[in-house]
């Protein structure tokens, strides 16, 4: 089950990107927390090595930080898997990034439960909101068995995968486990796809707080996994869910609490 969940989330990120694999043009930077991540994330990144990405590790604070030199890209993709990042480092910045995307570079970013401030300025800029530091999804008719208690460890149907086969493949594939927060869509962005949402039982807030105003995302409306097709058809992909690319996940048997 394990090969399944990893293929559909490859994909997932090889239809983000439109540089073709036979020109050797997969050079990805990937930009970490720590390097403990690529231990921890070891199959989503052998799996990108395996199909012809050449990938570049660093730190997301790294003061040598660039995209291009001279006026030319050196990277064809990035991959940011830093949630908890409070600034980048070097020469990037939220508008470089969006100088990249707009020269036709695809991102894939993921996010946490305490994903910072400059992951949602990112956000934002590409159609999507990001909840605030702390909040989780949280769903207490759908988390798995191994949850600690306060059911954010959510089993994702994959009935809720946006309907194009095309983007996402079959909808035959096993349950998706998720732990992280939840997005929000500018809906009255085109561009903006919502590959895959929360069930209608779930909401995004802080687990250890009562719930005193309305949450920032509920039901349907929550967002696990967005999309946005820029006009230059560069893409970037956007999870509120560092988690959902670990090893851990990949290869956890999937089992509802509920039954």
């Amino acid at each position: 089950m394990c090969k399944c969940r990893c293929l559909f989330l490859l994909k997932l990120l090889l239809l983000f990107s439109t540089i073709s694999v036979s020109l050797g043009e997969n050079e990805t930077l990937v930009l970490l927390d720590n390097l403990a991540i690529k231990e921890t994330h070891s199959m989503f990144f052998k799996s990108l090595k395996e199909r012809g990405y050449s990938l570049t590790f660093k730190l997301a604070d790294d003061a040598g930080l660039v995209l291009s030199k001279y006026g030319e890209f050196l990277y064809e993709h990035l991959i940011i898997f830093a949630p908890s990042v409070e600034e980048f480092g070097g020469a990037l910045s939220v508008e470089a990034i969006a100088e990249f995307v707009d020269g036709g570079g695809n991102v894939l970013v993921a996010g946490s439960s305490m994903s910072g401030d400059i992951l949602r300025e990112l956000a934002s800029e590409n159609g999507f909101e990001v909840d605030e530091e702390g909040a989780s999804v949280i769903d207490h008719m759908n988390y798995d068995i191994k949850d600690s208690g306060k059911h954010t460890l959510i089993v994702a149907d994959p009935e809720n995968l946006i309907d194009a086969p095309v983007i996402v493949g079959p909808k035959n594939i096993p349950p998706l486990l998720y732990e992280g927060t939840g997005l929000i869509a500018d809906t009255e962005n085109p561009l903006v796809l919502q590959l895959l949402t929360g069930a209608s039982t779930s909401y995004s807030y802080i687990p250890d707080q009562p719930i005193k105003e309305y949450p920032h995302a509920v039901g349907k409306n929550t967002l696990l996994l967005a999309a946005l097709q820029a006009r230059n058809n560069a893409r970037v992909v956007f999870s509120g869910s560092l988690f959902f690319f670990s090893d851990e996940a990949f290869t956890s048997p999937v089992q509802k609490a509920q039954g």
